[in-house]
C-alpha cells in the first residue's frame, strides 16, 4: 500500500514539472538548435527524421496531459512550431 501511494505522489510532481508550457513554447525562437530546445522542453516524447536532396528534416513532439508541443526542425533549426491544448473530455 505504501509503495502504491509512493508511485502516485511521483506521477503528481512529475504531472505539475512538466515543460510542456505556454510559456516554454513562447521561449522556442526560428532557428533555435535542436539541443536548445531538448534543454528547455527536455528529451521529445516522440521524434522523426527524413533526409533528401540534402536537406535533413526532423519532427519532434513533447505530449502533455495537458498539451502538445511541436517542432519542426531543418537542417537541425527550427522551422516551424505549434502549441495545441487537447479538447475537453465531454
Amino acid at each position: 500500500m505504501k509503495a502504491l501511494a509512493a508511485a502516485a505522489g511521483i506521477v503528481l510532481v512529475l504531472a505539475a514539472c512538466s515543460k510542456v508550457t505556454q510559456e516554454n513554447f513562447a521561449s522556442i525562437r526560428d532557428g533555435m538548435s535542436e539541443q536548445e530546445v531538448m534543454a528547455l522542453l527536455g528529451t521529445p516524447t516522440e521524434s522523426s527524421s527524413v533526409n533528401a536532396f540534402g536537406v535533413s528534416g526532423t519532427s519532434s513532439r513533447w505530449v502533455a496531459k495537458e498539451a502538445v508541443i511541436t517542432v519542426r526542425f531543418v537542417n537541425g533549426k527550427v522551422a516551424l512550431k505549434t502549441f495545441d491544448k487537447p479538447a475537453p473530455a465531454p
